[in-house]
């Protein structure tokens, strides 16, 4: 930040505060540490200039808007209608703050509830809080959530489920003193390990998550099943979903599930370089009091008018601070008002469309991919968007040919999962935005890779 000071003003304030001069500000910082001398910075630019190197930077990226993009694993390239951005980006939504006297907000506070009342009929569930920092938190105050509930501090998280979900929620149980327990999945289905749960549960705990699609995008089939045994167990069940493919999968509520939780990205929300994102949490009724965030409610006032307000507030961090369900202070409001207005345009049918063509269009990848000789799926199990495919290619080159073809993707599960048996296995993500050419063309290209490496 540029403060315009002049030296009579830094003078004045040093006086001020009881100092001769500005380095005494920072005499706590060792002087090995401080910089000597001047920075060396290259000679002042013009702003146009300026703004030449710029556009210079930035068409040394590969972005979205000119290669195709067949990465996923928790962050999707789907079509955004352009309404979305025109809505939100209207003054009254873009300048809102966070409502501490909540109630003067009422369009905001609106938007919210709207935005609530879409994931409780999107998850199948009855109560659904205003939205989460993202999809790995959501599942971490989920477990803190079980754990509460239930008294009891273990967490049965299966392997299958996002790496970067299962370490968040590792990191908060931690720091609670509880416990992550890790649970084998099927190595040929790629679903979770029904049996090896059973075992599990035969010692008390918390909860168990569930992942569907999972993160190698394989659908539990047997979800209920897992449920099932959580509850008979004694355990809440938790279900982490991927929000468009809750247009044509079985929902979380009627599944069983006590809490649905996941990353709203999808859900008209540009990937924007990881983030901001949202998360959603979702629940059954009896778990109101205790959902983390902020949970917004409708109402009347003395003259019977319709309002909206923050409700259950002495839950939130901001009013009972260490006696607070959760740590959470705030919302991903502008972020979850993307995703109400997107649902709103697209409507129960254009959802379901815009999921039909990820399946169908992954499903096409797949058949063409498993032509190439050497490469196969890598599980048996149904998949929704993504697929593990084995490719007989060095990570490290297979991504330099796909980059120099034009293209982003698919993910060299290596770089995420440690172990051999990942050395050659690859997520490969196709929504609904990829086209029939642009899929021809990531065949063709891994085509090429692998006679490459067969030849060398």
């Amino acid at each position: 930040m540029f403060l315009p000071h002049t030296e009579t003003e830094r003078r004045e304030m040093l006086r001020t505060i009881g100092v001769n001069a500005l380095e005494q500000l920072f005499a706590d910082i060792p002087s090995a540490l401080r910089l000597k001398g001047q920075l060396n910075l290259p000679p002042s630019a013009s702003e146009a200039e300026i703004w030449r190197e710029l556009r210079r930077l930035a068409a040394v990226n590969r972005d979205l808007d000119t290669y195709p993009c067949f990465l996923g694993a928790g962050a999707y390239d789907h079509l955004i209608p352009a309404a979305v951005t025109s809505i939100v980006s209207r003054g009254e939504f873009l300048t809102a703050y966070t409502p501490y006297q909540a109630e003067i907000s009422q369009g905001e506070l609106q938007a919210m509830w709207e935005y609530q009342s879409m994931m409780v009929e999107l998850t199948g569930m009855d109560v659904a809080n205003s939205s989460m920092y993202d999809g790995a938190t959501a599942l971490a105050e989920a477990a803190l959530l079980a754990s509460a509930v239930t008294g009891q501090r273990r967490v049965l998280v299966p392997q299958n489920v996002h790496p970067e979900y299962r370490e968040v929620t590792a990191t908060y149980l931690r720091a609670r003193g509880l416990e992550m327990v890790d649970l084998p999945f099927d190595r040929s289905s790629g679903q979770v390990d029904l049996a090896a749960l059973a075992k599990e549960l035969e010692v008390a705990a918390a909860a168990v998550v569930v992942q569907n699609p999972n993160f190698f995008g394989i659908i539990e089939t047997e979800a209920k099943q897992a449920v099932e045994l959580a509850h008979k167990a004694g355990a809440l069940a938790i279900v982490v979903a991927d929000p468009i493919s809750l247009a044509i999968l079985t929902p979380p509520g009627e599944l069983g599930a006590d809490i649905a939780v996941g990353n709203g990205q999808p859900l008209g929300n540009p990937i924007s370089f990881g983030g901001p994102h949202f998360g959603f949490f979702a629940a059954r009724q009896e778990l109101l009091r205790r959902l983390p965030g902020r949970i917004v409610g409708e109402t009347v006032d003395r003259q019977g008018r319709r309002g909206f307000v923050l409700a259950l507030q002495t839950r939130e961090q901001h009013i009972r601070r260490e006696k607070a369900t959760s740590n959470i202070c705030t919302n991903q409001a502008h972020n979850a008002l993307m995703a109400a207005v997107y649902l709103a345009l697209l409507g129960p049918q254009g959802l379901r469309e815009v999921a039909e063509a990820c399946l169908q269009k992954s499903h096409y990848a797949a058949e063409r991919l498993q032509q190439i000789p050497g490469c196969s799926l890598a599980f048996s199990g149904p998949f929704y968007q993504e697929f593990v495919l084995t490719i007989p290619v060095e990570p490290a080159e297979l991504t330099r040919q796909l980059l120099a073809a034009g293209i982003i993707g698919p993910l060299p599960l290596a770089s995420l999962l440690p172990g051999e048996e990942w050395a050659h296995k690859y997520l490969v993500c196709v929504t609904e935005a990829r086209s029939r050419e642009e899929i021809d063309r990531l065949v063709t290209a891994v085509t090429w890779a692998v006679n490459a490496a067969a030849g060398a």
